[in-house]
Order: C-alpha cells, then structure tokens, then sequence
C-alpha cells in the first residue's frame, strides 16, 4: 500500500486506539491529531473555547459540532505542509466526517485510510476500569464511561459506514496483547 496523508483510527473507548495511533504516528513521523489531548490543553490554557467545554468534556458529552470546528480550524495550521496525519478518534459524527474529509481534500490530501479497532462493549467497560485505576482521569467513571459507550453506538457507529465508503478500510480485532494489534496494522500498511 502506498503511505496514506490521513489515517483515522475509530473504536470504543478503550479500544487501544490511542496506544496504536500514537505509536503508528511516531513510526512514520505522521503528525498525531488527538482530539481529547487537544481539548483537554485548551482547558489547562484556559482559552474561551477550553472554559466553554470544560464541563461538558469531564461529564464525558460528545461535544456539538459548534464547539468542534474552531478548535479544528485553530488547530489545522499547527499540521506540517506534506507531513501526514493521524487522527485518534475523530471524526464522531456523520456531520464531523463531511467537515473534515472537506477540509482534509481542500488541503489535497486524498489517500485516506480508516482502522477501525473493533472491541466489544465489555471489554471497553472492563479496560476503562483499569485505565481509571493508573491514570486518575476524572471522565473514566462508571456513569461517564457508559455515557460515552453509549454514544459511541448512537453518533458514531454510523460513521463507520460513511468512512468505509470515502476510504480504504480495515477492521482490525482490538482484542489480542497490543503488539499482536500493531502486526495486524503493520500487516496492512505494508501490503
């Protein structure tokens, strides 16, 4: 496979899906676009748009799409020109994919590419436990992760069928050791 500009990495919370994007993006010097990391140092700043989502990201609601395109759009520029990108968890919604695949084609990139990490609802339950017992994060609780579960089936599932039809698109067993899921990847970029 010739090297994409843009990779989407989609899945449950608790997918692996930052895990292997960030390392995925080390490996080929791709530009990481985390949309949680990004959010979440808008509200360390303290910008307007970091105060005005602060509560809505720890109560762990998908954000509306008002709130996400000017910290899209603030952020856009911040991509090298010709490096390519990795975007961990986003888009989340129908109406977020058209925006993006927009802006992504008015920058010329063309060659896309979704993994979706597929990983049962349980196993995301279980795996968020585990990641609020090490990491402390204040939007791993049990309402919030359950929350965010459910959102997932109801904004983002659709998604994946507008994802698989704008680029190429690979459905990868989330479940197995993490270097087990990073063979499978790289099994596919190198095919």
């Amino acid at each position: 496979m010739d090297t994409p500009d843009v990779i989407f990495f989609i899945g449950r919370s608790g997918a692996g899906k930052g895990t292997q994007a960030k390392a995925l993006a080390e490996r080929l010097d791709f530009f990481y676009w985390e949309m949680g990391g990004i959010l979440r140092s808008e509200i360390a700043k303290q910008s307007d748009i970091g105060n005005e989502v602060a509560n809505l990201v720890n109560k762990g609601v998908l954000l509306s799409d008002q709130h996400m395109y000017p910290v899209i759009e603030a952020h856009i520029d911040d991509i090298p020109k010709g490096k390519g990108i990795i975007f961990d968890g986003f888009p989340r919604r129908i109406s977020q994919a058209n925006y993006i695949m927009g802006l992504l084609r008015g920058l010329g990139r063309k060659n896309m590419v979704t993994f979706f990490l597929d990983v049962p609802r349980q196993d995301s339950v279980e795996r968020l436990h585990h990641r609020a017992e090490i990491e402390h994060r204040v939007d791993d609780t049990d309402e919030v992760i359950v929350k965010r579960l459910d959102q997932f089936e109801v904004e983002t599932a659709p998604v994946l069928d507008y994802l698989e039809t704008m680029t190429k698109f690979y459905r990868l067993d989330g479940r197995p050791p993490i270097a087990e899921v990073t063979k499978a990847l790289n099994e596919v970029l190198q095919g």
